[in-house]
């Protein structure tokens, strides 16, 4: 009994949860989308699996409640050290407040959120410390507080589990975390499709008188606080069922081997299932994509990417003259939109080294991002593969000895480095790049004396320059050529950078800020550069790996994807305009070719200066996969969904036609099959590389 009344507040909440999770499972299992019979035996396993794989999953999410339980308590408002205590809330509270902390340095709602926090967490102890006579009516509704946060979020959990199974016939997948990194799209989605005023007032309504009934079976833990002596047996306790659920969870999991999808899909905890989407970061392209018979797919692949085999992308690259083993420098800048250069009708004059720069270049003047975060342009230039549906290849598992520039360039002789203002850790580039033979130089590597200025991104993009100057005469006394991928930092939130450097100031944190610093330490790195014995031995590639923002009117919205491109080697690389479509996959295969090098590639990029070159562009999401050609855009879609949109250019007298970046995207009645097929055969076909280990090195 004693056992019961120290565990009633998780065992009554945990009793709620197995309620609704088990109504969820009856509501799925008769749901019309289930178009499935199931036996005895897979009905024994539904229900009872499935049962105990909820009770072990709500061990582990009681978590966050045990530790609000474990630490309440009487004796820190009675003895002195409850004001030592206070007061170090209230310094704290004042330090946030007054004072430029991480918070600060990272921007956004992040300072709001922790002065919030720890402001309302400073009040309510000084309430339950001063107001001993409300102590515990306070206490009473704080704990009835946490209860119906609780009791919300599971009840909101078993309506989206829904709503998702309605949708897709499946338990949460990498398209509900998709939903969590476009916020605002999916919630504008949802205002628009169901009814959520009623939704949510019914939830908070029910959801209100659950609370009532778990706390009134619950408030004896109140009445009667644990002991110190007591919380730590039952801490014990607890510890050890929440180990015991981290096996047994999985091993559950590894019980889901039925032949039917449903049984598989309803057997399963949807909270774990979003656990595994978020760490696996993949979602099954031959599931939820439309598909083409394997050797169409290939087929169709072929007309689009001369001489590549009938089931893989395996083919010979050859020149007819000799190669040429300069150095290669890669430098892909933060967040940098082709709409920040005046060359694209920017009149802020915030690019003022790369404007000048890329006349001086081979300028790419029609050149698409892949995607729209990092991690999706380093897999791009890196890869020079079509951005598969989930994750980037870049935070998967399974992200080793793939087939890559840097493999490319080090069976030449070529030293390979990823260089880094950060922490490499970070997005799992370090596991990628040292995974696929890269060294890897980033922030760690700095000595104190080296960094003069950082944020929580990492090193200024000027102590990022100097230090990979360094690296790079270094290498030229090996005697070697090198081959070193530079990733900048400074145009990212918070867009801080030091003082004195251009005419916005520093403490200003706005994106022209960061865009115009970014530019202006590029231009001391190529006046650094030039006065190196290696310079002019050098072939500098020089791109973004993202737009600034994603959002726009439609899935894929034209503007938000186009990103300037170039390669400057003064005396080796004609400067000139190459206006011709093309794909962020495309520009590491184009270099390699103006090297005239010889090599077996997998990539899906092409050398676009080649004459064979079919002008194309691959854009995505995390779930839209889009293709752009012939002034159309295809984008496909989970649930085998296609759409077709017109392409028209919307003029801007302000830039010449090579630099038009705004489209009207108007979507088509009739569809063009040939494009819907080839966009199938660029997704379907890497997918299938990558699933079956085909684009190993």
């Amino acid at each position: 009994m004693l056992l019961y009344r120290k565990f009633s507040p998780l065992y009554n909440l945990g009793f709620f949860y197995l309620i609704v999770s088990f109504i969820l499972r009856i509501a799925l299992f008769f749901h019309p989308i289930t178009q499935s019979s199931f036996g005895f035996f897979d009905s024994i396993k539904i229900f009872c699996l499935g049962l105990i794989s909820d009770i072990f999953v709500f061990i582990l999410a009681g978590g966050f409640l045990w530790l609000y339980l474990l630490f309440l308590s009487n004796s820190k408002y009675l003895k002195s050290y409850g004001y030592i205590i206070f007061g170090i809330l209230l310094s704290l509270f004042a330090y946030v407040l007054f004072f430029n902390t991480i918070l600060n340095e990272y921007g956004g709602a992040a300072p709001e959120i922790g002065r919030s926090f720890i402001g309302l967490k400073t009040v309510l102890f000084g309430l339950l410390l001063f107001l001993p006579k409300y102590r515990g009516k306070i206490r009473f509704w704080l704990f009835s507080l946490t209860i119906f946060i609780y009791v919300v979020c599971i009840l909101q959990n078993a309506i989206s589990e829904y709503l998702f199974w309605n949708e897709f016939g499946v338990r949460y997948n990498f398209i509900a975390v998709d939903y969590l990194v476009y916020t605002n799209e999916v919630i504008g989605n949802i205002m628009q499709s169901y009814p959520v005023i009623p939704i949510f007032s019914g939830l908070f309504l029910v959801a209100g008188t659950f609370t009532y009934f778990i706390v009134k079976r619950s408030k004896n833990y109140l009445v009667e606080i644990p002991t110190f002596l007591e919380k730590i047996k039952l801490s014990g306790i607890y510890i050890g069922l929440f180990l015991i659920s981290l096996v047994v969870i999985p091993f559950l999991s590894s019980k889901e081997n039925s032949q039917n999808i449903f049984t598989n899909e309803l057997q399963s905890n949807g909270l774990y299932k979003f656990y595994l989407a978020f760490s696996n970061s993949e979602l099954d392209y031959f599931k939820f994509y439309k598909t083409l018979p394997n050797n169409d797919a290939f087929a169709i692949l072929k007309n689009q990417i001369p001489t590549i085999s009938d089931a893989s992308t395996l083919r010979n690259i050859k020149s007819e003259v000799a190669e040429n083993k300069k150095n290669v420098v890669l430098i892909t800048i933060e967040s940098y939109s082709a709409e920040f250069l005046k060359l694209y009708g920017n009149e802020q004059n915030i690019t003022p080294f790369l404007d000048s720069l890329a006349l001086k270049s081979l300028l790419f003047s029609n050149l698409y991002a892949v995607g729209n975060r990092t991690v999706r342009g380093l897999e791009s230039v890196t890869m020079c593969i079509p951005p598969t549906a989930g994750e980037s290849v870049v935070k998967r598992k399974d992200n080793k000895n793939k087939f890559t520039t840097g493999s490319v360039f080090a069976k030449k002789g070529y030293n390979v480095k990823y260089i880094y203002g950060g922490d490499a850790y970070f997005d799992n580039m370090e596991d990628f790049f040292s995974g696929n033979n890269y060294g890897i130089v980033d922030k760690k590597t700095f000595t104190p004396e080296e960094i003069t200025f950082s944020n929580v991104w990492g090193v200024c993009d000027e102590d990022l320059y100097k230090k990979a100057i360094k690296t790079m005469n270094l290498e030229a006394k090996e005697g070697k050529p090198f081959f070193n991928h530079i990733m900048s930092v400074s145009n990212h939130r918070p867009f801080t950078y030091p003082t004195g450097k251009i005419d916005i100031p520093a403490d200003a944190k706005s994106r022209e800020g960061g865009v115009k610093y970014t530019d202006y330490a590029m231009r001391e790195f190529f006046k650094m550069a030039q006065k190196q014995s290696w310079f002019k031995n050098t072939v500098f590639v020089i791109l973004a790996d993202h737009c600034a923002s994603s959002s726009g009117k439609t899935e894929l919205p034209m503007d938000k994807y186009r990103i300037p491109a170039m390669i400057y080697s003064p005396g080796f690389v004609e400067p000139r305009i190459f206006n011709k479509l093309m794909s962020q996959i495309d520009i590491m295969p184009t270099a390699l070719g103006l090297l005239n090098f010889n090599y077996q590639s997998k990539f899906y990029g092409q050398d676009v200066l080649k004459t064979d070159y079919k002008p194309r562009a691959l854009i995505a999401t995390y779930q839209n996969l889009g293709l752009v050609k012939d002034n159309v855009l295809t984008i496909i879609s989970p649930k085998q969904q296609v759409k077709q949109f017109g392409l028209t250019v919307i003029p801007n007298p302000k830039m010449g036609a090579d630099f038009q970046i705004m489209f009207e995207e108007k979507l088509l009645e009739k569809r063009r099959t040939d494009l819907v097929n080839e966009t199938i055969s660029y997704y379907q076909s890497a997918s299938q590389m990558l699933k079956e280990k085909k684009y190993q090195k």
